[in-house]
C-alpha cells in the first residue's frame, strides 16, 4: 500500500466528512441557544431591570440639622478660649540615690483648670499631686511657677493649689452638671503624657451619667461617662459642654483590655462644695460612722461564709456613734437607709449623701440575723 492509495481512500469518504462537519456546526449553534436560554433561569437574571423605581425617605423622617454658617467650629472656640485656663502640674518627689542626696525629682504629671483668676486658686485630682513634696504648675504662656496646695481629700479624689503671680490669668467659667443630657456633645482639654501634649483638645459625647466607680475617691461620685479621649495626664483637666463651661473633672479611664473610650469625670457642682471646703478650711468634712471597713471582705468570701454582701467592719471607734448604736467589730452592714451596701467603697458613696449630724438607719447582719440601728454621722476631716 502506497500513500498515493491512502490519499486515494481518504479523499473518497471525503462527502461524509463534510455531512459530520456541517452536523456538528448546527449542533454547536443550537446549544449555545439553548444555554443561553437556560442559564437566566439556573443562575436568576441579576441583571433583570426593576418593575418599579424604589424611592427613599417616604414619609417621617428625622429633622434636618441645620448649623450656623461654614465657619463655626465651636470645638475650635473652646480650645481658643478655655485652653488658657488649662494648667499643667507637675509632682515632685526625693528619691535617695546610692551616693546619697538628690532633689526632688518629677514622679508624675496631670492637669488642672484654673477656678479663681484673682487669687490663683487651681482645681485637680488629690492622685495627681499626692504625696507631693514640690508642685510645679505649666501655663499656657509658657509660665512654670511653683504652688502650694491649699488643701486635698482623698476620699472624694479632689485637691486645690494655688500660684502666688496671677497675672494675666484667666479662670474657666462653671457649668451646672445636674442639667447633663446623655448624646450632648462634650470636649476634654489636658497635658496627656506630659507638657509635651500640653493643652490636647479631644471630643466625645455624654456617654452616660450616674456611674458608680469601684475606686477610692471616685466612688464618692455619680460620675460622668464620656467617650471623649481621657489618657494618662489628663487627670484633673476640665470636661467642657459645648457653651465652653466646665462641667466636670476627668479623673479615670477603663484601661481593661477591649475597652476604648470609656473615660469619667468627677460632676463639678458635686465636686465644687469639696473644693471651696479645701479653700477655705484647707481640709474638707464628711459624715462618718467612725469605723474601719475591711474591704477584703468581697462578694466571694461573703458567698464561701453563706453570708450577705456588705462593708465588713474590722474596728470601732471607742465612744463613737457606730459604737453607741451597738454596732460591733465582726458586723457586716448592708444597708443604709434601705439602700443596699454591696462593698465599703458603696459604704462611702452611701453616707456621702448625707451631712454630718444627719441620723440614719444602718442595717446590720449579725449572727445570721439582720437587725437596724439609728446612727448620728459625724464629722470626718480630710487627712
Amino acid at each position: 500500500m502506497s500513500y498515493y492509495n491512502d490519499q486515494n481512500k481518504y479523499s473518497g469518504r471525503r462527502p461524509r466528512f463534510f455531512s459530520t462537519f456541517a452536523i456538528a456546526l448546527i449542533s454547536a449553534i443550537l446549544g449555545g441557544v439553548v444555554a443561553v436560554a437556560l442559564v437566566p433561569s439556573i443562575y436568576g437574571n441579576k441583571q433583570q431591570a426593576p418593575t418599579s423605581q424604589v424611592v427613599l425617605n417616604g414619609g417621617t423622617t428625622t429633622p434636618t440639622i441645620v448649623t450656623e454658617g461654614t465657619t463655626n467650629f465651636p470645638v475650635a472656640q473652646i480650645a481658643k478660649t478655655t485652653g488658657p485656663a488649662v494648667v499643667g502640674i507637675a509632682n515632685f518627689q526625693s528619691h535617695g540615690t546610692l551616693f546619697g542626696g538628690g532633689g526632688p525629682t518629677e514622679v508624675g504629671s496631670g492637669s488642672g483648670f484654673i477656678i479663681d483668676a484673682q487669687h490663683g486658686y487651681i482645681a485637680t485630682n488629690n492622685h495627681v499631686i499626692e504625696g507631693a513634696e514640690k508642685i510645679v504648675v505649666s501655663l499656657a504662656d509658657g509660665r512654670n511657677l511653683n504652688a502650694k496646695l491649699v488643701g486635698a481629700d482623698d476620699r472624694t479624689d479632689l485637691a486645690v493649689v494655688q500660684i502666688s503671680d496671677t497675672k494675666d490669668l484667666i479662670a474657666t467659667q462653671l457649668g451646672d452638671s445636674s442639667k447633663l443630657q446623655v448624646g450632648e456633645p462634650v470636649v476634654a482639654i489636658g497635658n496627656p503624657g506630659g507638657q509635651e501634649f500640653a493643652r490636647s483638645v479631644t471630643t466625645g459625647v455624654i456617654s452616660a451619667t450616674n456611674r458608680i466607680l469601684n475606686l477610692p475617691g471616685e466612688a464618692s461620685f455619680n460620675l460622668i461617662q464620656t467617650d471623649a479621649a481621657i489618657n494618662p495626664g489628663n487627670s484633673g483637666g476640665p470636661l467642657v459642654n459645648y457653651q465652653g463651661q466646665v462641667i466636670g473633672i476627668n479623673s479615670a479611664k477603663n484601661q481593661e483590655a477591649g475597652f476604648e473610650g470609656m473615660g469619667f469625670a468627677i460632676p463639678i457642682s458635686d465636686a465644687l462644695p469639696t473644693i471651696k471646703q479645701l479653700i477655705e478650711k484647707g481640709y474638707a468634712s464628711h459624715p462618718g460612722l467612725n469605723v474601719q471597713i475591711d474591704p477584703r471582705y468581697t462578694a466571694e468570701y461573703a458567698s464561701q461564709r453563706g453570708w450577705p454582701e456588705g462593708a465588713y467592719v474590722s474596728r470601732i471607734t471607742s465612744g463613737g456613734p457606730a459604737e453607741r448604736a451597738g454596732i460591733r467589730a465582726g458586723d457586716v452592714l448592708t444597708k443604709i437607709n434601705d439602700q443596699a451596701i454591696k462593698s465599703s467603697l458603696e459604704l462611702t458613696h452611701q453616707l456621702f449623701k448625707y451631712k454630718p449630724g444627719d441620723t440614719v438607719k444602718v442595717t446590720v447582719f449579725r449572727d445570721n440575723k439582720t437587725v437596724d440601728v439609728s446612727v448620728t454621722l459625724v464629722e470626718i476631716k480630710s487627712q
